[in-house]
């Protein structure tokens, strides 16, 4: 299980063969890596569904191959305009997953592709970026120069990119890092790293496109991908309000609401994890949340109210389907302004 959707296995994938299963959504939320926070968002699990499953069809009506197979309704597995209500669980084909073993932070990705073979999760996300936004992990890691920007330094708005950015960080390290590309070449195993990034670049296309046919602007995000049989296919989730950063208005339109609004309204424990973290790398220790002492807080009721309807709102707007009983987006956005 993740922290934020479980994992059913109906058929386990082999060396030869795709498996099969699904993610049951949850109404939980994380923020800075910390896993289940300790409010649930109602209705949020729902919205990551139906907002997944839109854009894989959407991904396959381009051509764009997936592990998507459907979302479930009740014992039928069916395309989204079939549910008979919100859905809760996708259907999905299985790669293999092996262990990465480590000692401190030193990952041995060489046993993992050699357990993996032909068919496995690509142990990498592929971020694309759009523009800038506050809060990217972009303006604390580079200068504009670095991307042909001629700014010296960050501005306080968010900035637009001529061409969009792709990136690559770890999956399955306890601390996410950036890469540079020889190193997330040979972490990708056999699935060549231009391939990746060309397919990154396909599906931000597509997401970009239907983002701005809802009027929203589609900022940044990233996939994941398996290799099966000498072919690419996007896996995990895409195009939601977990993934991806999209705004409204210039108003934010995603998971970065939470992380913005903790900052403000928690900074002690955004700090201690920060600590936590950079504590851990000098130390070379994988599980920094054993370092950190604060715990984060609930949300005031208020708070939770407004992020319930943003995503429920948002995903309407953004697949033009009336699906949850939300207010308009205008209004959900300006409830968000008020935070």
């Amino acid at each position: 299980m993740t922290s934020v959707k479980e994992f059913r296995i109906e058929q386990e994938a082999t060396a030869d063969s795709l498996g099969r299963g699904s993610f049951v959504f949850t109404d939980a939320y994380s923020v800075f890596d910390w896993g289940r926070m300790p409010d649930p968002i109602p209705e949020k699990g729902a919205s990551l569904c139906t907002m997944g499953a839109f854009n894989f069809e959407l991904l396959e009506d381009a051509g764009i191959a997936t592990h998507y197979r459907g979302v479930v309704d009740g014992d039928d597995v069916v395309a989204l305009e079939d549910a008979a209500s919100p859905p809760w669980e996708m259907a999905i084909d299985l790669t293999q997953v092996p262990e990465l073993p480590h000692e401190g932070r030193d990952y041995e990705y060489e046993a993992y592709h050699a357990e993996a073979g032909g068919n496995y999760l690509v142990p990498l996300e592929i971020v694309f970026r759009n523009r800038v936004p506050v809060g990217s992990s972009l303006r604390r890691r580079t200068d504009p120069a670095d991307h042909g920007i001629d700014l010296a330094e960050w501005p306080e708005g968010a900035v637009d990119l001529e061409e969009p950015i792709v990136e690559f960080s770890t999956k399955y390290e306890e601390g996410d890092r950036y890469l540079d590309r020889e190193e997330a070449d040979y972490i990708a195993g056999v699935a060549e790293i231009e391939a990746l990034e060309a397919l990154a670049l396909e599906v931000n296309r597509v997401v970009t496109e239907r983002a701005e046919s809802a009027d929203l602007v589609h900022e940044d995000g990233k996939i994941e991908c398996l290799y099966y049989d000498g072919e690419i296919r996007v896996a995990d989730v895409v195009g939601t309000f977990d993934e991806n950063r999209f705004s409204y208005e210039g108003t934010q339109l995603s998971k970065e609401v939470l992380r913005q609004y903790h900052k403000r309204s928690q900074p002690e424990w955004v700090e201690a994890v920060d600590d936590a973290k950079a504590r851990a790398k000098e130390r070379d220790v994988a599980d920094w949340k054993s370092l950190c002492d604060v715990e984060p807080e609930p949300l005031e009721a208020e708070v939770v109210a407004t992020a319930r309807d943003l995503y429920c709102a948002g995903t309407d707007a953004y697949t033009g389907m009336e699906i949850f009983d939300a207010p308009p987006l205008s209004k959900a956005v300006g409830s968000v302004r008020g935070l």
